[in-house]
């Protein structure tokens, strides 16, 4: 699996909605695009998204926006997606606040993680990959991490199939796993 947000086999594609971030090159101050609010559905061009899963499902190829998280822009590179996978795994914090997204998913799984080890996560995440300060991420969690999960991650979770409890859960995982073998044989 790549860190780019993309994986692909002979039959399997993994998109992240993470790819999808709104351009913010227009805005020319890095300082002022690092002040958007990246929680709110808002911030991610969905609309996109949903494009390019309805060309996949057809059987078309498509080119995915890559994504910089410091720059706060998208790169002119983009990750091919080839046609002809059976499964498409779309992953992201909120990808269930938008029904039309909802909706085109077969199978629909939320995996619940409790607060502080998602705060913990992030912490680390945006310290030692995107090197900001301790005070940014804190601030930047209290002002608009938490709010908008509240507002809408934790409120989408009732669109799920399933809710794997407590992150990684190897019976949950093993159930996902056995029906995707299904699906592609």
């Amino acid at each position: 699996m790549e860190r780019a947000g993309i994986a692909q086999g002979d039959q399997i594609a993994l998109i992240a909605h993470d790819s999808y971030y709104r351009d913010l090159g227009h805005i020319p101050d890095k300082e002022e695009r690092a002040k958007v609010n990246f929680d709110h559905p808002d911030s991610l061009e969905t609309e996109l998204m949903i494009e390019h899963l309805q060309k996949l499902k057809n059987g078309e190829e498509v080119d995915v926006p890559v994504y910089s998280f410091d720059s706060h822009s998208r790169v002119s590179e983009t990750t091919h997606i080839s046609s002809g996978k059976r499964i498409i795994i779309v992953e992201g914090i909120l990808i269930f606040s938008n029904l039309e997204l909802v909706d085109m998913f077969d199978i629909k799984i939320f995996v619940d993680t409790a607060d502080d080890i998602r705060f913990i996560r992030r912490l680390r995440r945006d310290i030692i990959d995107r090197e900001r300060s301790i005070t940014s991420v804190i601030d930047q969690y209290l002002n608009t991490v938490r709010p908008m999960h509240h507002q809408f991650v934790e409120h989408s979770k009732h669109h799920a199939n399933i809710i794997i409890p407590y992150g990684l859960n190897e019976v949950a995982l093993d159930l996902v796993m056995a029906r995707l073998h299904k699906l592609t044989k």
